[in-house]
């Protein structure tokens, strides 16, 4: 008997998981846009790992006998003004997009899911501390401020990264600060004060979880913030220095050779626009998934 008893929850807990993880994976199915962004990011990520071996040039070597050479066989994508291979170049920036936008998010969720949990639970002094901060940093707008952070800092990928970082902060403390201040007046949290859990565990156990849903769909549109983010840094000078490749280094180099090699700018334009889509797409899918009210646009 008291065997049964033990093993029935596992078991319906168990039932439970593959029950949520099957119509997680009906609903993305049904939502083809979503299930699109999943498989290119999927595709990016895959080109950021792997970038060193599907190279196949060396991306900083020139070759002066094909400069600004159309594309075509021997070169898909052609080369810039240096003979350097775009496809090896476009590969290598992806890499370069995709640690940014993946560092810099993780880096703002870091810093800003503890005070916005700080703020919303404790409320009064710590509030209004972390809220008129999160406020002021609002009142630039994200690109200006992780231009004049990176300006700051100095040029360079891990500065950039930083300033980017920072500059996501503020709408994640938000985020935070409101799912706090929902879950911690329900029933169950109020049951765990009540059973003597400390704040501790009101706050990792009980809310955070909870809170989990809201912060999944936040980075999934912060990592095409920061993949725009780092374009537009190395466009200026303050991100990935030449001669490494950047998306944003590409577009700088092609500016005078936009009549005669469109090609330069076309490509590395595209590869942005594709990978901003495609997160920005598995994001709206990834809240229509956790949303409880369910249903699939």
């Amino acid at each position: 008997m008291t065997a049964a008893v033990d093993t029935a929850p596992v078991v319906t807990a168990a039932a439970k998981s593959r029950g949520r993880a099957s119509d997680a994976w009906r609903k993305l199915r049904r939502n083809r846009l979503a299930l699109t962004g999943a498989i290119l990011g999927a595709l990016f990520v895959f080109v950021a790992v792997f970038s060193s071996l599907l190279t196949p040039y060396d991306p900083a070597q020139p070759d002066f006998d094909n400069v600004l050479a159309p594309p075509g066989w021997d070169h898909w994508l052609g080369t810039d003004d240096l003979g350097r291979d775009q496809v090896s170049r476009v590969l290598v920036g992806v890499t370069a997009s995709m640690q940014v936008g993946v560092l810099a998010v993780a880096l703002a969720f870091v810093v800003a899911v503890p005070l916005g949990l700080l703020a919303g639970y404790y409320g009064k002094f710590a509030d209004t501390v972390v809220s008129r901060l999160t406020d002021t940093m609002l009142a630039f707008p994200f690109l200006v401020l992780a231009v004049g952070l990176a300006a700051v800092l100095g040029p360079s990928l891990k500065n950039a990264t930083i300033a980017i970082g920072i500059s996501q902060i503020p709408a994640i403390v938000r985020i935070t600060r409101a799912e706090t201040l929902r879950l911690k007046h329900l029933d169950y949290v109020g049951a765990a004060v009540a059973n003597g859990g400390g704040d501790g565990t009101i706050l990792f156990r009980h809310i955070l979880p909870n809170a989990t849903s809201a912060l999944i769909v936040q980075a999934t549109v912060g990592i095409p913030a920061a993949i725009i983010g780092e374009a537009v840094l190395s466009f200026l000078g303050l991100g990935v220095q030449p001669p490494s490749p950047s998306l944003g280094v590409m577009l700088s180099s092609a500016q005078p050779f936009i009549a005669n090699a469109p090609w330069m700018a076309v490509f590395p334009g595209l590869v942005i626009v594709l990978a901003t889509l495609a997160f920005n797409l598995l994001g709206d899918g990834v809240r229509d998934i956790l949303d409880p009210r369910g249903g699939s646009r």
